[in-house]
């Protein structure tokens, strides 16, 4: 099955939502202001987010139709949702020097954050970067010993301590055996972060401490990863992050389990950060750079082209 195919079905559940939601609307006399009303709140419900929910509202004002057809208003939705997407979709670009370059990976506990590390440093080494991973989950063994699979799996070495242990040090010893070793790219686990625990923020402000007496560049991307399963409240993260964590990126999981794929669409409109790549498997290629035309079409039920 080709990545299309595989991304069209990862947010069939969001495609499915988005018309049940729009059931009945296409079918009506005119597109009259009560109908574009409704068409709105249809695509609110489904987590397209007040502010792109209106912008499409307006698109498909703007165009005077006298009647609108199902097929039709996929298309205007299409449309309209890569016109959103199409900014944020940028590239991972390493451009650190000197090496390696630090990509520290943040997020909430359950977002599959440790799973993406694993997937990311799989797509590094497919572009011939060499990349070293860093445990620097330390509260959790079981987040250190995740790690250590997905490190053979994808032939990278990681560096790690004991549960327990000081995440800074591991940090700082990962930059200094990169730099020995020259290897490309440090890709760095940190804990899982509630919004609330105050400690924790204090932790990863020490990480980049360290990391800024080594290298005042580092780290060189925050990437935020969000489970999108979680919905609104994913927005809720990224508002956090952003604060507190000088957040530079965000990479979506979970899509292919979800029908609340439209949060995409709102975290674009709403924050305007890049999307570098979004996951829509648990295979370590099933993390791909992110493609708003494909996204696009696959939310509004379209095929691939």
């Amino acid at each position: 099955m080709s990545w299309l195919d595989r991304l069209r079905g990862g947010f069939q559940k969001t495609a499915d939502r988005v018309a049940d939601n729009l059931t009945g609307i296409t079918s009506r006399a005119a597109l009259d202001t009560s109908t574009l009303d409704d068409i709105e709140e249809a695509l609110i419900a489904s987590d397209l987010g007040p502010e792109a929910s209106h912008r499409i509202r307006e698109a498909i004002a703007s165009r005077k139709f006298e009647r609108l057809d199902e097929r039709g208003l996929r298309t205007i939705l299409a449309e309209e949702i890569e016109k959103i997407l199409a900014p944020v979709a940028k590239p991972l670009q390493i451009w650190g020097f000197p090496r390696p370059h630090v990509i520290l990976v943040i997020g909430v506990n359950g977002s599959g954050k440790t799973t993406t590390i694993g997937k990311l440093g799989h797509w590094l080494k497919e572009q011939d970067y060499g990349v070293l991973l860093a445990a620097g989950d330390t509260f959790r063994a079981a987040a250190i010993e995740q790690l250590k699979i997905w490190g053979d799996r994808i032939g990278a070495p990681v560096i790690a301590g004991k549960e327990g242990g000081d995440a800074a040090g591991i940090v700082f010893d990962g930059v200094k055996q990169a730099t020995a070793e020259g290897i490309d790219v440090l890709v760095v686990d940190t804990a899982g972060r509630l919004q609330n625990k105050t400690h924790l923020m204090e932790e990863l402000s020490k990480i980049r401490r360290v990391l800024g007496r080594l290298n005042p560049e580092a780290p060189h991307d925050v990437l935020l990863v969000l489970d999108a399963t979680t919905g609104q409240n994913a927005l809720a993260q990224v508002e956090v992050f952003r604060e507190s964590a000088g957040v530079t990126g965000l990479i979506m999981t979970k899509l292919d389990g979800t029908a609340r794929g439209g949060i995409l669409v709102a975290a674009a409109e709403k924050f305007g950060l890049p999307i570098y790549a979004i996951g829509v498997g648990e295979k370590a290629d099933d993390l791909r750079p992110f493609d708003p035309r494909a996204v696009a079409r696959a939310i509004a039920g379209l095929p691939p082209e």
